[in-house]
C-alpha cells in the first residue's frame, strides 16, 4: 500500500444557537457521503489561514476570517477506495462569520452544507478527526455503511502539467523552551542543510503516523537531550523555499507548514545532541534570553523569542504573520 501525507486545514464555525457548520463530502471525493468541518488541503505555498478562508468561501459561500487555532492533530487511515495508506496533518482553526450567503459547492469535492445541533451530530456520519473535535462518539459502523451505500463518480485520471522542478510539502512542529531559570534552549542548524549555523528552536519534521505534539517531544531528545513537557500552543505559521539546497545536493521547492509549542524542561541537563551523526542538528545549548536575541536566528526562533520577551516585560513582542 502506497503511504501518502497531506497538509489540511480546517474551521469550527458556530452560528447563535451553538449550532457548528458542516459539509458533507461529494460523490467525486474518496469519503462520499461523509460529514466534516468545512475545510481542505492546502496548496503549494498555502497559508493554513489563506487555505481555511478559500475553503469556506468554495464549499459554503461563506466569508470568515480566522480567530485562533483550535488544535494541531494528525491521523493516518486507508483510503476505502484506493490502495493509499494516508497521513492527514490537519491544523484546526475557530473561525466567525464576516458575510456571504449559505450555498452548497456545485460539482466539487463537497455536495451539502449545514448547520448542525447537538441531536443531529449524534445521527451524521462524521469524519473521526470532526467527531472528535466536536466530543461526539464516533461511529464506525454508519461511516462504513455510507460509504457502502453512497453514490461515487470514479473521474477519469488526468496528467497535471509537471512543477518546474522538485518541490516538497513538509509538516514540522518545535517548540519554545524554557526551563525554571529563564533560560531558553535553541539548537543551532548542522552545515548541510538550509539556514546552516543559524540557531532554531528545537524540532522538526514529524514522521509517518506520528502526532505533532509526540513528534516535537521525540526531537527535543534527538536534538538537545531533554525531556520536557508541553504547556500551550504559541502559532502556526508557514515558509515556501523555492530554491532549499539540503542533503540531496540539489535546490527543491519547499513549503513548510510549522506549529510552534510552549514547553518546560524541569529539570534540564547540559544540552547534547544525541541524534545519529549527520543529522540536522550540529548543536543545543541553553541561552539567557537577552543573549539568545543577539543570536542569528531563524524566523521561527526570533518569532518565539520576541514573544518571550514581551511576555516578559522586555521588548514589544508582536507576532510576525509568515
Amino acid at each position: 500500500m502506497e503511504q501518502q501525507r497531506r497538509i489540511a486545514a480546517y474551521g469550527i464555525c458556530r452560528d447563535g444557537d451553538g449550532r457548528v457548520l458542516l459539509t458533507r463530502a461529494s460523490a467525486f471525493s474518496d469519503m462520499p457521503g461523509i460529514w466534516q468541518l468545512p475545510g481542505g488541503g492546502l496548496k503549494h505555498g498555502e497559508h493554513p489561514e489563506w487555505a481555511v478562508v478559500r475553503e469556506f468561501a468554495e464549499e459554503t459561500g461563506l466569508a470568515v476570517r480566522t480567530t485562533g487555532v483550535h488544535a494541531i492533530l494528525a491521523d493516518i487511515g486507508p483510503l476505502p477506495f484506493r490502495d493509499i495508506e494516508l497521513h492527514h496533518d490537519r491544523v484546526i482553526f475557530d473561525v466567525a462569520l464576516e458575510g456571504g450567503d449559505l450555498r452548497h459547492e456545485a460539482d466539487g469535492s463537497t455536495d451539502l452544507v449545514r448547520w448542525a445541533d447537538a441531536a443531529g451530530l449524534a445521527v451524521l456520519p462524521l469524519m473521526p478527526f470532526t467527531a472528535r473535535l466536536l466530543g461526539v462518539p464516533p461511529h464506525p459502523e454508519l461511516i462504513e455503511e455510507t460509504l457502502r451505500t453512497a453514490p461515487r463518480v470514479t473521474l477519469p485520471e488526468t496528467v497535471a502539467a509537471p512543477p518546474t522542478g522538485p518541490r516538497g510539502q513538509r509538516f514540522a512542529a518545535y517548540g519554545l523552551v524554557t526551563d525554571p531559570a529563564g533560560r531558553v534552549l535553541l539548537t543551532q542548524i548542522a552545515g548541510s542543510y538550509p539556514g546552516a549555523g543559524r540557531w532554531h528552536l528545537p524540532g522538526g519534521g514529524t514522521d509517518f503516523g506520528e502526532q505533532p505534539d509526540v513528534g516535537f517531544l521525540r526531537e527535543l531528545v534527538e536534538e538537545a537531550g531533554q525531556h520536557g513537557r508541553i504547556t500551550g500552543l504559541l502559532r502556526v505559521s508557514h515558509r515556501r523555499n523555492p530554491a532549499a539546497r539540503g542533503p540531496e545536493g540539489h535546490p527543491i521547492d519547499w513549503h513548510s507548514v510549522r506549529v510552534t509549542y510552549i514547553a518546560m524542561v524541569d529539570e534540564p541537563t547540559e544540552a547534547v545532541v544525541t541524534e545519529a551523526a549527520g543529522g540536522s542538528t550540529a548543536e543545543a545549548r541553553w541561552f539567557a534570553l537577552a543573549e539568545a536575541r543577539t543570536l542569528a536566528l531563524t524566523d521561527v526562533a526570533l518569532a518565539a523569542l520576541d514573544w518571550l520577551a514581551g511576555q516578559t516585560g522586555q521588548a514589544p513582542a508582536p507576532l510576525p504573520r509568515s
